[in-house]
């Protein structure tokens, strides 16, 4: 995939880096980045030697049909590892174990602590959950990575993808081994996830926001049915005064 992807990406795409002495040749570490777009967890992979793995939701590999079955494949060629969402612990608890799992076998795991895309281009807060408990029980660095411009490539809406040079830039990495053994501290894992965050911030140069991405779009969603529901009420009114 590197050569079926990676490669046309970056001939297309040209995208600059910036730190890639701060990954490891080899062992384990962790790759906390911002979200901007879907091709986040392309670009990435592409621009590094080693394989990076990223989670993602089982629905992709167990469509059917040979739609399903090709999207299947696709998403397990670029590093996906799917992470089924039922069951009473959820989403959550399974994203820690897989995380785990990649890191024992000395790998690199990637994870976007926002939990979810950023709906306007900021960065949120992260979410404490996945990131600090899988590096607290793993002992492995967390190596902070900006994506710079990548939710300019395709914006919502937009069916052919600009081209245009997107930047990723990588971090020294955190070494929490002070905090061994204190993952579930919930204190212990804001900090942690906190102390990323802000060198995702100094790196990336987005405006931070202290609330979850989730919430912002939840509120962007509800902000855009009020304005609709007015638009239509004011169109309702006008017409009936012309009536």
């Amino acid at each position: 995939m590197k050569v079926a992807i990676g490669g046309p990406l970056k001939v297309a795409f040209r995208p600059w880096v910036e730190g890639l002495e701060n990954i490891p040749a080899e062992g384990p570490a962790i790759l906390a980045s911002n979200h901007l777009s879907f091709s986040d967890s392309f670009f990435l992979p592409a621009v590094l030697d080693r394989k990076v793995t990223f989670i993602a939701k089982a629905e992709y590999f167990t469509t059917p049909g040979v739609k399903g079955r090709l999207t299947a494949a696709f998403f397990k060629g670029v590093g996906q590892l799917p992470v089924d969402r039922s069951g009473a612990r959820g989403a959550g608890e399974a994203a820690v174990q897989s995380g785990i799992d990649v890191l024992e076998r000395g790998e690199l795991f990637g994870i976007y602590p926002e939990g979810t895309r950023s709906p306007d281009g900021r960065l949120y807060r992260g979410k404490p959950g996945g990131l600090a408990r899988v590096a607290l029980a793993t002992g492995a660095p967390v190596i902070p990575v900006a994506m710079i411009d990548t939710e300019k490539i395709q914006p919502p809406g937009q069916v052919m993808p600009k081209l245009m040079r997107p930047g990723i830039r990588i971090g020294k990495p955190l070494d929490f081994s002070r905090y061994q053994g204190m993952e579930h501290d919930r204190f212990v894992l804001r900090a942690v996830t906190d102390e990323v965050m802000y060198e995702i911030m100094k790196l990336s140069g987005q405006e931070y926001v202290d609330i979850y991405a989730t919430a912002a779009k939840r509120q962007l969603a509800e902000a855009a049915k009020a304005a609709k529901a007015e638009k239509e009420a004011a169109r309702a009114e006008k017409k009936a005064t012309e009536s």
